[in-house]
């Protein structure tokens, strides 16, 4: 049995060759399609041309762009020769992208346009390892003359011409691939420091995404569309591995701005995204019925209702009654399915969300619409280790643990995991592997249990789990996902335990939500700042936290909070690349905000540097109102 991943391509290219598609990339509106043995003889063609760059087994040849096919052929060239692909995020920063490429050690840079060649080229001195950057779409990149640049199809011909004189080679390589060697440096999203470089093996790779396929089947006339980043430990194993091991064919949207429309065009059987993907669908479809008609208001209203109590008797393992049945189909064929198909998802029959927990009220509310989405739990380290089946998914777990696949709660509440697919430590970093691999055991830094039917129920990071003053301990994670289901708030951090006497939030409205509002209410703004400052915008978001406070245990309900002043933002370090909060540096950098909840006043005053299309840095000074909630509330 295949190993490794090149092993898996040259499978398929020998067992499909030019008779089915393995690759589709949308690029003026028209599809352009890979053979299987396209797909493999590019990837042939640019292994051999590395090669004969100077590129050796153990080399760390790092990618940085969009889903595009380009991408792919470079991981699959890099492993083909015994070399480690790694991953950069496209928007990352100039710093990170610096930390990477030299934390690797990479020999080469595969990057997708002139924004990245620019970013390389800027670094070159810092990065003396690097010995080529590689590009391919050239658009704007024809007067570079920098010799330590070259295209795409350049390495490819150097690779036509170095099979002529080793003739075997490729495959010869391929076949020695053991499943053992690394094939990804994955790294670490660096929520509480500087991101880890994970090795992942083939074991790994090839290992995780066949349990997953044990687990729900894909079949081989099914599409994928490639839109997670692939530098995320998910994209790795659904994108590149599920669909080697699979042969499903590999959609790429054109741009960022098109997957929804791609979605609907390729009516999708199966889609695996991240939270914050099914938050912001949920969210655009609550901002579109504010603008439709009082007759489509109420149709809606009436879909949803169907839908919920529908899946309220079903989430309990309970029959529906005919009426209800009769109810739902109404409202599914009336609300719900043209719903679905606006959407994109409606041939669904497997939807996945994974990457940290998606709160019950989403869950719930596609459930309602008749998508059943399931929860997968897992980490960078040990690939995803729990996940809902299709006739047993409780909305408060994610799931139970896959066949082969054990989970223990350690004696602090910390979820440890053990299987045969774990990753093979950080990179350089021993002593960051020895914390966190012990007697066989993955230990994955999140508090959790098990319940009585063996599903786990994941709470937060063990050391986001904050003690109140009363001795009873809250998740601020929960309450955040909680407070994210209104459409009007797109991020929230909530702060309490230790010494604060009580739970409180800082409040990210969305600007597009609540500035659409603000406008059907004639209520006059200028920018982000002064939309959230506004008090009628206060009191929107009050109705919204005192929701959230309704479904909350008493001691763990917010008591006061404030409307962040600007939105949170991965590039200047608040959140990671996924949209995870970096909790400790977001209280650092904001104490002044963070410490004015807990005292007596009204208002904080503010001042935040201000960036301008020029380059010119400025400081800005506001007074950040603060509201406090009524103690009847929730109550």
């Amino acid at each position: 049995m295949e190993e490794t991943l090149p092993q898996l391509l040259r499978r398929n290219y020998l067992l499909y060759g030019d008779q089915k598609p393995a690759l589709r990339v949308k690029d003026l509106g028209i599809w352009k399609t890979y053979t299987w043995k396209d797909y493999y003889e590019h990837v042939k063609l640019f292994s051999l041309g590395l090669m004969s760059l100077g590129l050796k087994p153990e080399d760390k040849v790092t990618i940085i762009g969009d889903n595009r096919p380009e991408w792919f052929i470079a991981e699959l060239a890099a492993q083909a020769a015994g070399a480690v692909a790694v991953g950069v995020y496209p928007d990352s920063l100039t710093t990170e992208a610096k930390y990477i490429v030299d934390h690797s050690d990479s020999k080469f840079v595969v990057v997708h346009d002139q924004e990245q060649v620019d970013k390389l080229l800027l670094l070159k001195a810092e990065l003396p390892k690097v010995e080529m950057v590689i590009y391919w779409d050239p658009k704007g990149l024809r007067y570079y003359d920098d010799p330590i640049l070259t295209n795409f199809e350049r390495v490819e011909g150097l690779g036509r011409k170095y099979e002529e004189d080793h003739h075997g080679l490729f495959e010869e390589i391929i076949e020695k691939g053991q499943r053992e060697d690394i094939g990804v440096l994955c790294y670490t999203s660096g929520t509480t420091g500087l991101p880890k470089g994970a090795m992942l093996s083939h074991r790994f790779l090839v290992g995780n995404a066949r349990k997953w396929q044990e687990v729900d089947p894909w079949q081989e006339d099914y599409d994928n569309l490639s839109f997670l980043p692939p530098p995320w430990v998910m994209e790795q194993l659904v994108g590149v591995s599920m669909s080697l091991i699979t042969g499903i064919k590999v959609n790429f949207p054109e741009a960022a701005e098109t997957v929804q429309t791609d979605l609907r065009e390729i009516g999708l059987r199966f889609i695996v995204t991240a939270p914050r993907i099914w938050e912001n669908m949920a969210s655009t479809v609550q901002s579109k019925i504010i603008d439709a008609g009082l007759i489509k208001r109420g149709l809606y209203r009436f879909g949803l209702w169907s839908g919920y109590r529908y899946v309220d008797v079903v989430s309990r393992g309970e029959r529906p009654d005919l009426f209800r049945r009769a109810l739902y189909g109404l409202a599914n064929l009336v609300v719900l399915r043209p719903l679905k198909d606006k959407l994109g998802l409606l041939r669904l029959k497997s939807a996945y969300t994974g990457g940290a927990p998606l709160s019950d009220a989403v869950l719930k509310f596609f459930h309602a619409l008749g998508v059943p989405i399931k929860q997968a739990f897992g980490a960078t380290e040990c690939g995803a280790v729990t996940m809902h089946t299709q006739d047993d998914i409780k909305l408060e777990t994610v799931g139970r643990p896959y066949e082969g696949v054990e989970i223990a709660i350690s004696d602090t509440g910390e979820i440890k995991v053990k299987h045969d697919f774990l990753f093979s430590g950080y990179y350089k970093n021993p002593e960051a592997t020895q914390k966190v691999l012990r007697d066989g055991w993955y230990y994955m830094g999140d508090m959790g249990l098990l319940d009585d039917d063996g599903h786990l129920v994941m709470i937060d990071r063990l050391e986001d789990v904050m003690k109140l003053p009363d001795g009873s301990k809250f998740s601020p994670q929960y309450i955040e996902t909680r407070l994210k289901f209104s459409q009007y708030i797109i991020d929230a951090v909530v702060i309490g335990g230790g010494e604060r006497p009580f739970v409180a939030s800082l409040i990210n409205v969305d600007f597009q939500n609540v500035g659409k509002w603000a406008e059907m209410n004639k209520i006059p703004y200028t920018t982000f700042a002064d939309l959230s400052q506004k008090l009628e915008v206060y009191d929107l978001v009050e109705k919204e936290v005192e929701q959230a406070n309704r479904v909350l245990p008493r001691a763990a309900r917010i008591k006061r909070f404030a409307n962040l002043h600007k939105e949170l933002d991965a590039d200047e370090a608040e959140l990671t690349r996924t949209r995870k909060l970096r909790r400790g540096f977001f209280e650092e950098r904001y104490s002044d905000l963070v410490n004015g909840l807990f005292e007596a006043d009204e208002k904080i005053d503010v001042s935040t540097q201000v960036k301008y299309q020029d380059g010119r840095m400025a400081q800005a000074s506001m007074a950040v109102k603060v509201r406090d909630l009524k103690d009847e509330a929730g109550a």
